[in-house]
């Protein structure tokens, strides 16, 4: 099968940009796909992290350490850039307006006006496909719950609850990092960092909330900077949110939460939706099971737990008793976006990488978290805006 070559540039070579790398590197593990990614340039103000892209990535032709250049390179057909957010406002504008198509770290931008900029942008330039990373939806489990939700198989929706959890920074003399400083992160803090990742299905599911009540929490107050002092931890490190869903037909609660610091969590991703006919729940913590409980009038309540078979979006080498994993995730997403690229909304299959309108969606919840948090209030939102 003769396949699309499309010509990509990473901007920022730190670890999600190696991440594409390798995925890149493993397009053969996909099965009748017609397209297939090349990296041709790179693209990092430090130019030793472009080192390892040219030992080790043997198609990069070009390394750059201003992204202009690499905006200004005719060989470039899209980029994936993932960069500070307080950076994304300005870089993902610039992207878009040279025409390369953008498969871009969430969250869309540093706050809400940030994110509104890139929106803009977007409008302005309808040719050019853009799309948020977000890669754990695409676990089998997580499609099986996809389906299921297509199937309208919950009945009456009880209640949802979704998170992004990991516990690396439970470590005190972690050294700071751009994540903990509201300069570079922003004051979302964790939301901004994480939430992407728990709002991408229920925002595809249309599960907007009219309304947020936010517990957010700074439990490591400062840590060392490397250099022999310790500093600030200006951002928060966990967020609780619980929201109120009112669609046409049904209103329930949703409780979404995003958690750098939860003991014994090594980032564990899940959602768990309960309803009056079904209910299911997925977690990468147990990647290989998916557990369900159909229910009938008078019948027996009983949870089933069964092994997920390795049934991925794109079809690949791997046999259906193995275990699916975060590396597969990233291909998967990687093959969406690149699905998109080649065929437009003719893809092979119908879950899509997460959207700008979806990101934006994410930024309402975020901006609405703040003001709870700062008033002690619920903050309703308005989506007719």
């Amino acid at each position: 099968m003769s396949k699309k070559i499309i010509r990509f540039g990473v901007i920022g070579c730190g670890l999600m940009g190696k991440e594409f790398a390798s995925a890149a590197a493993r397009w053969c593990h996909l099965t009748n796909v017609d397209f297939e990614p090349k990296i041709v340039a790179v693209c990092d103000a430090n130019s030793a992290a472009t080192e390892w892209f040219q030992e080790n990535v043997t198609s990069v032709e070009a390394a750059y350490t201003d992204y202009k250049e690499l905006l200004a390179n005719p060989n470039v057909d899209a980029i994936y850039c993932a960069v500070p957010h307080n950076l994304h406002a300005t870089i993902y504008v610039d992207i878009i307006e040279s025409g390369k198509h953008l498969l871009g770290e969430k969250p869309f931008g540093i706050d809400q006006e940030a994110n509104r900029l890139i929106s803009e942008a977007i409008n302005k330039h309808p040719n050019v496909i853009v799309r948020c990373s977000s890669e754990f939806p695409f676990y089998p489990g997580a499609q099986q719950i996809f389906q299921w939700v297509q199937e309208n198989k919950f009945g009456k929706i009880i209640e949802v609850e979704a998170g992004f959890w990991h516990s690396s920074d439970l470590d005190p003399t972690k050294v700071i990092n751009w994540k903990r400083r509201i300069a570079t992160n922003g004051e979302y803090g964790c939301m901004g960092d994480l939430g992407m990742h728990v709002l991408h299905l229920p925002m595809r599911y249309g599960w907007k909330p009219k309304s947020v009540r936010a517990l957010l929490s700074k439990i490591v107050p400062e840590r060392p900077d490397g250099k022999g002092n310790m500093v600030p931890c200006e951002t928060w490190d966990n967020a609780i949110l619980a929201c109120d869903v009112e669609m046409d037909d049904q209103q329930f609660p949703m409780v979404l939460s995003t958690k750098r610091i939860a003991p014994g969590n090594a980032n564990t991703w899940f959602i768990r939706i309960t309803g009056t006919d079904f209910s299911a729940e997925f977690t990468t913590k147990n990647p290989k099971q998916v557990a369900s409980l159909p229910y009938t009038p008078g019948g027996v309540q009983a949870w089933h737990v069964v092994d997920a078979p390795y049934k991925s979006a794109y079809g690949t080498i791997t046999g259906g008793i193995f275990e699916f994993g975060f590396s597969d995730s990233i291909l998967q997403m990687w093959a969406a976006f690149c699905d998109e690229l080649a065929n437009g909304k003719d893809i092979q299959q119908p879950f899509y990488c997460a959207t700008p309108e979806e990101a934006s969606s994410s930024h309402k919840v975020f901006t609405a978290a703040l003001e709870s948090n700062r008033t002690g209030q619920t903050i309703s939102i308005n989506w007719r805006d």
